[in-house]
């Protein structure tokens, strides 16, 4: 394959945004992956150079393909990186192979329902200098979002679009900047929070992030509790979240309010063994770089609505 470009491009306001797409895989979704990609080269415009990455497992010829397209290259990693990792090695393979300007993130089995989306994503970029990631708005087959796909307290609204305070990790788009600016996804949480954490970081480099409602990636219906590792991951990271980007007097309200939360939602009993092990695994251990956001990043986040003790 030859890549679109071969060195860093300098852009200016009238040039057009070029788009990178990251996809992970594990090689059990060939028919949705098949799919995906058709969409993606479906779009309008300038075709985005799409990097496919097996984890731990080998695609050497991408099979769902008969002709592997010009601009989509696979890539196989030798082991399973966890979905942070494997998005880091995702952003490093197309930084080697010119640079990009917008990276978008897309679970292998979602399904971009519309040609005009990576236009619509690149208007964005362009519109606003200052926005660093678009969150899209993931639907199943219905057309119906999840409560927990809307990045909102309450989940309220899913077709309203505005700023947020996170944003989904099976579809978005983040300008390349901000990865270099703010580093990358944290490889120990493998799997959880992972959107969150590099949310915060940018929000408090001064980011916004702006969740569309027309930008929509169409993805089955499943329950969040379906991975193994849920429930674990999920308060562990919980923990290592808080003790890298919150001030100190912040961390234990919200670790309180996490813990009162998950009660609340009466996991079983395996679950919740499960969530206080990965809990104390989080108090016990260290997941460094700690670096507190600034009370004024505190201050921005509860004006939109999601403070970060909630």
């Amino acid at each position: 394959m030859n890549p679109p470009h071969t060195t860093p491009r300098e852009t200016s306001p009238t040039d057009t945004p070029t788009v990178g797409v990251v996809i992970l895989t594990m090689g059990d979704r060939d028919t949705e992956l098949r799919a995906l990609l058709d969409s993606v080269t479906a779009q309008e415009g300038d075709p985005a150079t799409v990097v496919v990455l097996a984890q731990g497992v080998d695609l050497p010829v991408l099979p769902v393909l008969p002709v592997l397209p010009e601009h989509v290259a696979v890539v196989d990693l030798p082991e399973n990186l966890g979905i942070p990792g494997g998005r880091n090695a995702g952003v490093r393979w197309l930084r080697e192979h010119g640079g990009v300007d917008i990276v978008l993130v897309l679970d292998d089995d979602g399904l971009l329902p519309r040609t005009d989306t990576l236009r619509l994503v690149r208007e964005a970029f362009t519109a606003n200098p200052r926005l660093g990631i678009v969150g899209f708005r993931i639907a199943d087959e219905n057309g119906h979002s999840q409560r927990r796909h809307v990045p909102r307290l309450r989940g309220a609204d899913p077709l309203l679009s505005g700023p947020v305070t996170t944003y989904l990790g099976g579809a978005h788009a983040i300008r390349a900047r901000v990865i270099e600016e703010v580093g990358e996804f944290p490889a120990p949480f493998f799997y959880a929070h992972e959107e969150t954490d590099f949310a915060w970081r940018a929000l408090d480099a001064g980011w916004d992030i702006d969740y569309r409602a027309d930008l929509v990636l169409h993805h089955p219906r499943t329950p969040a509790s379906r991975h193994a590792v849920y429930y674990r991951n999920t308060a562990r990271n919980r923990v290592w979240l808080a003790k890298r980007h919150l001030p100190a007097v912040l961390v234990p309200i919200y670790l309180a309010s996490w813990a009162a939360y998950t009660l609340a939602q009466r996991p079983p009993l395996a679950g919740l063994r499960s969530w206080w092990a990965g809990f104390f695994e989080g108090v016990r251990t260290a997941c460094p770089p700690r670096r507190p956001m600034r009370w004024r990043t505190v201050w921005r986040m509860t004006r939109l609505g999601r403070p970060p003790v909630i």
